[in-house]
């Protein structure tokens, strides 16, 4: 049975968390260390000593965006602002602890407190084209995909400069957001990776750092047959939207999609969470293990939050 559209967009929103979840364990252990003790369920401790369903920065990040939207509508000083109560607050953390953050994470939330704002917080170094705001734009591209083209990649610049500015990491949120979009029009995943594709070339084919893309710009059969083991799975922004977009086109359910995505080892947290993300959208809510889904904590707060979401 095809999901509605509402179950489509929950999918989304708890496969996130639930990606996330299932990489907390075991984030930053090689590919060979998955290999001999493959992720098949959720786990607990591992890596940062948590319980099982946790999630990370990118989790609680990603909620933090879903609640200024809800609350505020598009408005990146108060998206910000939120941020900076995670980290020094824990604000919508799983447990109350801040235990994961990225250095240019930091870094620009450090400038917010300082008075910087928001949308100049971000670095803008090449260096600094880490995965952190990639991890949190689903929702932004959510409640956003009925903008015009214009506003929507916009949008999704604007939340992204928050915490990483540099131009790569902009682009890499505007084409995670056009794949998305395309779902959400209702393509099979191949071809709305062929209509992202159209739509990024339309925007930035002038763009110094267009060929940053050339790997996610290919046809999606040479995508879907390239090898793991030319699947990088690191920190950096464009190893995650490559893999994530892999792990949706080599697989055709929720739970084989994230799975692939944890077990590439390395940044799983946030591999799991992007491609757990892009898996709830194409299956929707009922295509997450339950068993999965039930272990993440705050369960009256996530229904609260998501409820709302569905009716911005």
């Amino acid at each position: 049975m095809n999901p509605t559209f509402e179950q489509r967009i929950l999918g989304a929103l708890y496969g996130s968390l639930v990606g996330d979840a299932l990489g907390v364990p075991v984030e930053f252990q090689n590919r060979l260390a998955r290999l001999m003790d493959p992720v098949i369920g959720m786990r607990g401790y591992g890596t940062h000593r948590q319980p099982p369903g946790t999630w990370s920065d990118d989790g609680a990040l990603l909620l933090c965006s879903a609640e200024s939207l809800v609350e505020k509508g598009f408005d990146t000083d108060d998206m910000g602002a939120r941020f900076v109560q995670w980290y020094r607050k824990a604000h919508w953390s799983a447990h109350g602890e801040v235990f994961d953050i990225g250095h240019a994470t930091s870094h620009a939330l450090e400038r917010i407190l300082h008075g910087t704002r928001a949308e100049e917080a971000g670095g803008r170094d090449e260096f600094e084209n880490g995965n952190g705001s990639l991890m949190r734009i689903l929702p932004v591209a959510l409640a956003s995909w009925r903008q015009s083209e214009a506003v929507f990649c916009d949008r999704l610049e604007r939340a992204s400069a928050i915490t990483h500015a540099h131009a790569v990491s902009k682009m890499a949120c505007v084409f995670h957001g056009q794949f998305v979009r395309a779902l959400l029009d209702g393509y099979e995943p191949a071809d709305a990776l062929k209509d992202a594709q159209a739509c990024f070339r339309g925007r930035y084919e002038r763009a110094s750092a267009i060929g940053a893309f050339d790997a996610v710009l290919g046809e999606a059969a040479e995508l879907a047959a390239t090898p793991s083991t030319e699947i990088d799975s690191g920190g950096y922004v464009m190893d995650t939207l490559l893999a994530s977009l892999w792990c949706v086109l080599t697989t055709d359910s929720f739970q084989d999609c994230v799975l692939r995505a944890v077990n590439l080892g390395g940044d799983t947290d946030t591999t799991g969470c992007v491609a757990g993300g892009l898996a709830g959208l194409i299956y929707g809510v009922d295509s997450i293990p339950a068993e999965w889904r039930g272990a993440l904590p705050r369960q009256g707060e996530l229904t609260g939050l998501f409820d709302s979401f569905l009716h911005t």
